[in-house]
């Protein structure tokens, strides 16, 4: 059986080698830059290019992408005017046009503009191979555009029954431009579209479209250069034959300057010579060509899906081009396509693989020029004379594409899932993604391994299975002479699979492992299943393992061991019990192909374990392994004595131990890392070298390595190096492309990304895409706006006053950018300077907010909707579920999530609050009156409402810009709140009353704010750009001081915890999420990589997040930095304040909390006392005073 599997396998292989495959494309995709076509049946987008295109004797700065399978050099005219009407009025490049579809979700288009040396190098191979005489070809630019998977229109079978996936490279030089269509043959599946209800075979070609006529007399029809014929053979031929030696690849000249004379086709027609099986022992010899047949009918005849057509001849390469005379000759063929026979009954094809004799060519793609970026950052690329290989540079070891330096301890999480029975119960133990983490040191073979949230009812008989991290520890295992461990053979990516089987109960455990390489932390990630029966341990025993030692089995792509295992249980009576169970594993992986990677790795090694440590904490309900590994020979003789292969040498825990004579070694700091060996300290790649990661990224330092990140609205290119720009959010509103009503009706709101809203205007109702007309009267705006006139005075600067043309600005000159109600846009850019900034509602710049060249800063909206005429509608009003809830805010409502201990409630969640008309920012509770806070920038107010029901109350509604943050003492019955337009903290009654200014010097942006009553402390943070900061002060406004200042970028979110005391913030600058103690200043990063978070809580366990661009309210661990829930909101907008609501206050007290202090006005407490404090406007009754204590 074995035989028959190579043998047939060996012959699938004959075949494939023919045709062009999905992964031989160019890359494509979000993760190379490439942008997406929105979705449809005729969509279109506009590309301007960075190089001229060379088309016919015409020369284009942009062209336009569509889903009918086509680049035009033209904006295309509407569907109907050229499909089935070819050739069409405008220049286009017809990759394979007909009536496409991508509105299932299941389709896309990806287009992108590319420079990178890999693509420019790959072009050139293609154009050089189908063109071998010419020998300057250079290209400079290239347009890669990917239809991927999209269906024939009208069509809709379960899952998509018929997808195509194609794509066009267009090639750009100094003066010519060449075209690469490439067709993988098996995932070509419908050659034919509907077109007026007809089945109509697709088009490829090259259309000029209308061209001036003699003496610019009117216009004419240019040429069409058709590829394909009517008829399904021509289109077959696609995937199947060539004109640059590759099937499925064709290369075309379209355009050269300063002449032009014809579309010029690759001349390699033959594919390179293949060698047929010689010898096939069999009932009957049935290879007689190595041509696929198709696994699907191209042109669908919609009566019969299934056709039984003759065979085909092959497509003619120099089809005759529409509107000239000449015909190139025919060329010749050397193989054809033969239908294959249907056999009566299956009959079974035995080939000896020893009578194999084949010399098998590969046009194969895979070099080093175009997949070098494939290999770790730490790898070199070589090329093979069948492929290419990635090698560790020296000072690391893996496998090439994953690549950690030599001495350096590692990192590993993962999940854990899966279900679990324990002796006789009949209910199994669920797992759902428990988290797994592991630490080994890698310079003595020392491994831990811990796994969360085990409850008590398994934890202690999971005490015997530290197999369930060998893996990691034979990954990572102590080395010795000639011996290597797991990783530095294959690398961070292969699947394990282990069989347990207990004795003398036979109850057995199946553990599945998937290793997924390293992550961006330098992390590597783990993800486990298990399944299966153990015995029970019971509660209050200890386990001890003795050591033990296991063989592993080596070869190309499957490594194996077994082995048997001794523990003893002492069981809580002091009786102790010997037990054993039989261990199978098999590791699967895959290897680098054009090498021999383990030809210097012995095919037997032995994995030795000792000095093993299980525990089971049922406190904390974790399960811990610790355990120390040694990779080495299987014979027995004199253990190496060198403290190199024994592990005991001091280097430090970041350091590699070099041997040398007989015991002698000497200690070296593992890459990344500086030091003599016995301490090592971490070098910032960052600040040493600040270039280091390129124009348009930021670099992140961590331990022995860094890591770039592309700046907002840039990604990386295919070369995973480069950062280009992506696409930016469409804002459907300024374009027009919204499905609002009218806009004398309703109006069109941008909330950000690509999102917008519509609603009604005052005198109409409806839901803002259809507005019914009320019978009151509407009073129209007629005078011009602030912005309007701003925007009028820039224009008309440098006009030249003639009415003939429109007012431009002068260059280099600012012009304000209003909305279509004449306010000022939050977000303002100066198109020469290449800088934005945000504006408040009067369009004065808002300090701090100014970003650098080629970034945005992230503006809130203070015009989300117009201003209302006649009544305030009332607020809306529902009660909270009882117990905590998460209150968090969206333009004009704030919604709550019911909290079941750490877990969010998602489905019954709700709105809580209607504030229509309203862009409410911050959220704040107080527990004492069970009342929610909130501040308003659309016309800047401070409310409150009880959740009770009953109305809501206006606080304070002047003499404010701006207030993005509210803070609530409940014990004081004082409210706190930041302006970061007035740029001062103040504070008041809860009612309002008795306002007083605490700062307003030193402030550029305040937003967060967060009071501690029970201590008396204030905190708050300035995400001004140039100087971020984090300031504490009491709550009285004395002892002001800066508790952070240092690795700062834009600290929006910040909350403290009382039960441990620890101050965290969220920034968007940074993407961390970090925590201090404000007390001892030791200060801890909890994880980073995350999006846009605009505010943060803490409940609990857990840190609960808005993040404006996930348009997402976020949870994660607050202990280890792992995400944990997400909640998406069903309008999706973005996301702004969030607060905890509690079913009754904390308990505790400070000395405002009886009797106002003994104050008559503002009592205010600080640490150790408090001061009694006047409002800004006196009244001559208060008296000011300060209390210790």
């Amino acid at each position: 059986i074995m035989a028959l599997a190579r043998s047939v396998g060996l012959l699938a292989l004959l075949v494939s080698v023919q045709g062009l495959t999905r992964e031989q494309l160019f890359d494509y995709g979000i993760r190379v830059g490439d942008k997406i076509l929105d979705s449809g049946t005729d969509s279109v987008r506009e590309l301007e290019l960075e190089q001229t295109l060379f088309f016919f004797k015409g020369k284009f700065d942009k062209v336009y992408v569509n889903t009918n399978g086509f680049i035009s050099l033209a904006e295309p005219t509407g569907e109907s005017e050229y499909l089935g009407k070819m050739p069409a009025s405008f220049g286009m490049i017809a990759a394979f046009l007909g009536d496409l579809d991508t509105t299932d979700g299941a389709g896309y288009v990806y287009f992108r503009q590319d420079k990178s040396p890999d693509v420019l190098q790959r072009v050139a191979e293609h154009i050089s191979q189908a063109f071998p005489s010419d020998d300057e070809i250079e290209p400079t630019h290239a347009i890669i555009v990917t239809w991927e998977n999209v269906a024939p229109q009208g069509e809709r079978g379960p899952g998509g029954e018929y997808r195509n996936t194609f794509q066009v490279v267009v090639a750009n030089m100094e003066s010519a431009s060449y075209a690469i269509l490439l067709y993988p043959e098996e995932n070509m599946q419908f050659g034919s579209t509907l077109i007026d209800d007809e089945d109509q075979p697709v088009e490829v070609g090259f259309n000029e479209g209308k061209v001036p006529g003699w003496f610019s007399w009117g216009s004419t029809q240019g040429t069409y250069y058709r590829i394909t014929e009517d008829s399904e053979e021509s289109i077959n031929a696609l995937a199947q034959e060539t004109n640059s030696g590759r099937p499925g690849v064709w290369v075309y000249e379209i355009g050269t300057s300063p002449l032009f004379t014809s579309i010029t086709p690759g001349e390699v027609t033959e594919v390179t010579e293949v060698t047929e099986v010689t010898e096939v022992t069999s009932v009957e010899t049935v290879v007689e060509s190595l041509v696929p047949e198709p696994s699907v009918p191209w042109i669908r005849h919609h009566e019969d899906l299934l056709t039984s057509e003759a065979p085909y001849e092959p497509l003619a390469t120099s089809p005759e081009p529409f509107g000239e005379s000449s015909t190139p000759d025919e060329p010749q063929h050397r193989y054809r396509y033969v239908q294959p026979q249907q056999p009566q009954n299956p009959q079974v094809l035995i080939i000896d693989e020893d009578e194999l004799n084949v010399d098998v060519f590969s046009y194969n793609y895979e070099t080093c020029s175009s997949n070098k970026h494939k290999c770790s950052v730490f790898a070199d690329c070589r090329d093979y004379a069948d492929g290419y290989c990635c090698h560790c540079k020296p000072g690391y070891y893996g496998n090439g594409k994953d690549c950690i330096a030599e001495g350096k301890p590692q990192r590993m999480n993962g999940k854990v899932s899966g279900r679990i029975y324990v002796g006789d119960s009949p209910s199994p133990v669920e797992f759902s993604n428990n988290d797994l983490h592991s630490y080994v040191v890698t310079n003595d073979g020392r491994a831990y391994i811990a796994i969360s949230s085990i409850p008590s009812s398994i934890g202690p008989s999971l005490q015997p299975l530290p197999a369930l991290g060998e893996a990691i520890g034979w990954a990572f295992a102590l080395q010795q002479p000639d011996y290597r461990n797991g990783f530095s053979i294959i690398g961070g990516v292969f699947t394990r699979q282990a069989e347990v089987v207990f004795q003398p109960g036979n109850e057995r455990l199946t553990i599945r492992q998937e290793f997924s390489g390293i992550d961006e932390h330098d992390h590597l990630l783990i993800s486990t299943e298990l399944d299966g029966r153990i015995p029970e341990v019971p509660q209050g025993a200890t386990v001890q393992i003795e050591p033990y030692r296991e063989i592993y089995q080596y070869s190309s792509s499957l490594i194996t061991s077994s082995s048997r295992r001794d523990y003893t249980v002492n069981m809580p009576d002091g009786s102790v019990r010997t037990h054993s169970y039989l261990w199978t594993q098999s590791i699967k992986f895959q290897s680098c192909p054009h090498e021999e990677v383990l030809s210097a790795v012995p095919a037997s090694q032995q994995l030795s374990v000792d000095q093993i440590f299980v525990m089971y904490d049922s406190g904390n309900q974790l399960i811990r392994f610790a355990m120390s590994n040694k990779i080495g020979s299987i014979h027995s003789g004199i253990p190496e004595q060198n403290p190199c292969f024994t592990g005991r040498h001091g280097c430090d825990t970041n350091a590699v131990c070099r041997p040398a004579q007989g015991k002698d070694f000497s200690c070296e700091c593992a890459s990344g890392f500086t030091g003599d060996g016995r301490v090592c300290y971490d070098v910032d790649e960052c600040s040493e070298s600040p270039q280091i990661c390129g124009p348009f990224s930021v670099c992140s330092n961590q331990p022995g390595s860094f890591r770039c990140e592309c700046v907002e609205g840039f990604t990386f290119a295919g070369d995973g190096r480069t950062c280009v720009e992506t696409e930016r959010p469409v804002d459907h509103c300024q374009r027009g492309t919204h499905d609002c009503d009218a806009p004398e009706r309703s109006r069109c709101s941008y909330t950000g990304d690509s999102s917008y809203i519509c609603s009604c205007l005052p005198g109409f109702s409806g839901d803002g895409r259809a507005c019914q007309g009320n019978q009151t009267h509407i009073k129209y705006r007629s005078n011009k706006t602030a912005c309007e006139r701003h925007r009028e005075a820039a224009q008309a600067s440098s006009s030249s006053g003639g009415f003939f043309f429109r007012p431009r600005p002068a260059v280099g000159q600012y012009v304000p950018s209003c909305d279509a109600y004449g306010a000022y846009e939050p977000l303002q850019c100066h198109a020469s300077a290449g800088q934005c900034w945000c504006v408040d509602s009067s369009g004065l710049e808002i300090p701090g907010s100014r970003a650098q060249p080629g970034s945005r800063p992230m503006c809130i909206d203070h015009s989300v909707a117009p201003p209302l005429i006649g009544p305030t509608p009332k607020a809306d009003i529902s009660p909270l579920t009882p117990g905590a809830n998460l209150l968090f805010s969206q333009s004009g409502k704030i919604d709550h999530i019911p909290l079941d201990g750490n877990r969010m409630i998602k489905d019954e969640a709700k709105t809580v609050l209607h504030v229509p008309g309203k862009v409410v920012i911050a959220v704040a509770f107080d527990c004492v009156e069970q009342m929610i806070f909130w501040s308003d920038i659309t016309q800047p107010s401070i409310s409150r409402a009880t959740l009770q029901g009953g109305e809501t109350s206006l606080l304070i509604s002047t003499d404010l810009g701006c207030p993005e943050g509210i803070a609530i003492d409940h014990m004081s019955r004082n409210m706190y709140w930041t302006d970061s337009i007035l740029d001062r903290i103040e504070v008041s009654r809860l009612d309002g009353s008795q306002r007083r200014v605490l700062f307003d010097d030193d402030l550029i942006n305040p937003r967060p704010i967060i009071a501690d009553p029970a201590y008396g402390y204030l905190y708050w943070s300035d995400w001004n750009r140039d100087g971020p900061k984090i300031e504490r002060s009491g709550l009285d406004g004395s002892d002001r001081t800066v508790l952070v200042q240092d690795g700062l970028g834009l600290p929006n979110a910040l909350t403290f915890d009382p039960q441990s005391r620890r101050l965290c913030w969220a920034d968007a600058g940074t993407r961390k999420v970090e925590c201090i103690d404000p007390f001892s200043r030791l200060r801890r990063k909890l994880t980073e990589g995350i999006q846009y978070p605009f505010a943060i809580v803490s409940y609990g366990r857990n840190l609960y997040y808005t993040d404006w661009r996930r348009d997402a309210v976020v949870a994660m661990d607050r202990h280890d930095g792992m995400e944990v829930e997400e909640f998406l909101p069903q309008r999706r907008s973005r996301t702004y304040g969030i607060a905890i609501t509690y079913p009754q206050c904390p308990a505790g007290v400070n000395y405002c909390s009886r009797d106002n202090g003994g104050c008559s006005h503002l009592c205010l407490p600080r640490p150790g006392g408090f001061t009694c404090r006047c409002p800004d406007a006196r009244d001559g009754s208060c008296v000011e005073q300060d209390q210790n204590f």
